[in-house]
């Protein structure tokens, strides 16, 4: 037979074995979904326009989209034409302690939260018996017994125990730092450096999806540029990121984001700028400015991006307001410095001028960029006897103990052995919205997921705890339209999922695993205010997690199906 001739009959031959295989499928019954979650409006993450349809799911993930009326199935949730969406992912949660308080993490999925990525500056891990021990009444306050010392071993224990979302985590420039170094204003030999570097790789291996810092917080400044491209560097081995609280984000902001940005062009680097910013009210009206030097960054090939909660107040440690010189050595020592009536008096005047410290260093003065001191609220304190501080402005507490406000601000932190947290209200909604409209801006809790129940209903955090994603459709995409309903999902899915390399979550698609939100974006709301924080918002209808509903008909349902992300690097 002709050489073409026997091609021909070959593929016959294939097209028919082929279409009998497809008629014996036909045959066999269709292996019925788990969920239809039927009669969508679908804003698939992408920004495009909402579309109606199914949404198909089995063993976790999204099986169909379309019309799946005569779809097999298990359960249909007829959603009526309310929005369905992609789960809410947070750029910046903090929850990796208080997930070991409250699994569920109420706070988070009544927001829309299903995947947060943790890890500011410090992280769970690496830890060793000193940081432990350091770090003593932070693990007390949660009742907390640290079992773990690698992230290998701390992914582990929340995976035991279940997680009401998805978490990822960024190893801290600062906890590796404090692993070799401790917290002294020391710089690194080389043969500590190299012990760091080691540091970062084991974490990277063990799932960790970069390297982060947050640069304002001691011991962090203590770290030259050069050092932390070092570190920079191991992550982008594995195909991590590097994730910054910025050094300065008030006077020296913009020579801020260009460290950030050379860290990212040396180190080979993708860049994300946490909770963007212009602080202090000296600063209010330069987000063109800091837009403009992000795009110029952008323009010259870095990848560069940034997130942001869109409030105008932050939440830090109290001690922060602190020069960086009198941290040297730690909290205890911080203590020690602010007892004594001399070095007391050296703070003062540091806070009371402006530009460098004593110590001849540049530093992030907030006291200087904070109208006064009703701008400040304590939040969270460790020492039962303060407790009846939270809520109050420290302009309040002052007049109650008859004080000036700086000795009321340094009584404080001896008090609580430095533990304590505030809102500070220092930034401008014109600079908020600017950065908030950006394309490459996505979104962040910047805050630990918890509860109004039990132990963590005992604290008072920043609203934004409950309401940042609800408070952006309802403030920014239904009042003021200043957004679209698709690019602020946009902003909350796809685009965070892309920075962060989760190829398989951010929109809904066939194939992908099944976060998925429903809402009414007509009545969606956030509840939780300045002074009374703990209140969920209201308008998740439904929340999945890995195909579970841990929202449902509005009510949690104690489900725990979230996993751990692990980075590129990970080695099982």
């Amino acid at each position: 037979m002709h050489r073409k001739a026997k091609t021909v009959f070959l593929y016959l031959g294939l097209i028919l074995a082929t279409a009998s295989s497809l008629q014996a499928q036909d045959r066999q019954p269709a292996q019925p979904l788990d969920l239809v979650i039927a009669h969508g409006h679908i804003v698939d993450g992408t920004g495009s326009p909402w579309y109606s349809g199914d949404v198909g799911i089995r063993n976790g993930r999204i099986a169909a989209i379309g019309n799946l009326a005569d779809a097999p199935r298990k359960r249909t949730i007829d959603v009526q034409g309310k929005v369905v969406a992609p789960g809410f992912i947070d750029m910046l949660g903090q929850s990796e302690l208080t997930i070991l308080v409250d699994p569920r993490l109420p706070s988070k999925i009544y927001q829309g939260i299903t995947t947060e990525i943790t890890g500011e500056g410090n992280s769970a891990a690496p830890v060793n018996d000193a940081l432990l021990a350091a770090d003593r009444a932070g693990y007390e306050h949660y009742h907390l017994a640290p079992d773990w010392r690698s992230f290998r071993q701390y992914f582990a224990r929340i995976e035991k125990q279940g997680m009401g979302i998805n978490l990822a985590s960024y190893v801290g420039a600062t906890s590796v730092r404090r692993m070799v170094l401790g917290d002294a204003d020391v710089q690194p030999t080389t043969a500590q450096l190299d012990q760091m570097k080691a540091l970062v790789r084991d974490a990277m291996r063990d799932g960790a999806v970069g390297l982060s810092t947050a640069l304002q917080y001691a011991p962090a400044p203590y770290a030259k540029t050069p050092e932390l491209i070092a570190l920079a560097g191991e992550a982008a081995q594995f195909g991590g990121i590097y994730a910054t609280h910025i050094r300065s984000e008030g006077d020296a902001v913009l020579e801020s984001i260009d460290e950030a940005a050379r860290i990212g062009r040396e180190a080979h680097i993708p860049v994300e700028i946490w909770h963007l910013k212009a602080a202090g009210k000296a600063n209010w009206g330069r987000m063109p400015q800091i837009v403009a030097r992000i795009e110029q960054a952008r323009a010259s090939g870095i990848d560069i991006s940034a997130n942001t909660y869109a409030y105008t107040a932050w939440f830090n440690t109290f001690s922060a307001f602190v020069p960086p010189w009198a941290h040297d050595g730690g909290d205890a020592k911080l203590v020690e410095r602010l007892k004594d009536p001399a070095t007391r008096a050296r703070i003062r005047k540091d806070m009371l001028s402006p530009g460098k410290d004593s110590a001849g260093e540049a530093w992030d003065n907030e006291w200087q960029e904070i109208p006064g001191p009703e701008a400040i609220q304590i939040a969270v304190v460790a020492n039962p006897e303060l407790h009846a501080l939270q809520g109050k402005r420290l302009s309040e507490v002052a007049a109650e103990w008859k004080e000036d406000p700086i000795d009321a601000l340094c009584d404080i932190i001896v008090k609580d052995n430095a533990f304590t947290e505030v809102a500070v209200f220092g930034m401008d909604e014109p600079d908020v919205l600017l950065a908030l409209k950006q394309p490459w801006v996505s979104i962040d809790n910047d805050s630990q997921g918890t509860s109004p129940e039990g132990l963590l209903g005992q604290e008072h955090p920043h609203p934004r705890a409950y309401g940042t994603f609800p408070r952006i459709l309802r403030k920014y995409v239904r009042e003021e339209n200043q957004l679209t309903l698709p690019d602020a999902i946009r902003k909350f899915s796809a685009l965070p999922a892309q920075r962060m390399r989760l190829t398989d979550r951010g929109v809904l698609k066939q194939g992908m695993w099944a976060d998925v939100v429903v809402f009414d974006p007509a009545t969606i709301r956030d509840k939780a205010t300045f002074e009374n924080p703990n209140r969920f918002s209201e308008g998740m209808e439904y929340v999945l997690v890995n195909g579970v509903p841990v929202i449902e008909n509005s009510k949690m349902t104690g489900a725990l199906p979230g996993k751990v992300l692990r980075g590129p690097g990970y080695v099982p």
